[in-house]
């Protein structure tokens, strides 16, 4: 058996409306549904994170090779 759950006044209002407009079985499948979002959003957060993570590695050297390919750059003036 599941584990008892104590929701307040409020909160049952909120799920029954979330019900209807979700058109959801019960407040259980809307509760849920709600745990699925949050779950996708903190996996994104994490990707995020990641991304930011890399970009800052990346960067630094795209730089440098960006400069090294720059039309002044010493390197191609002493090409033949």
């Amino acid at each position: 058996m599941g584990k008892p759950l104590t929701i307040k006044e409020s909160d049952d209002e909120k799920l029954l409306m979330l019900k209807k407009q979700t058109g959801a079985k019960s407040k259980v499948e809307v509760l849920r549904l709600a745990l699925n979002l949050l779950e996708l959003d903190i996996a994104k957060k994490d990707r995020i994170k990641r991304w930011k993570k890399s970009a800052r590695i990346v960067g630094d050297s795209g730089l440098e090779v960006l400069n090294e390919f720059n039309a002044n750059s010493d390197r191609f003036k002493n090409l033949p």
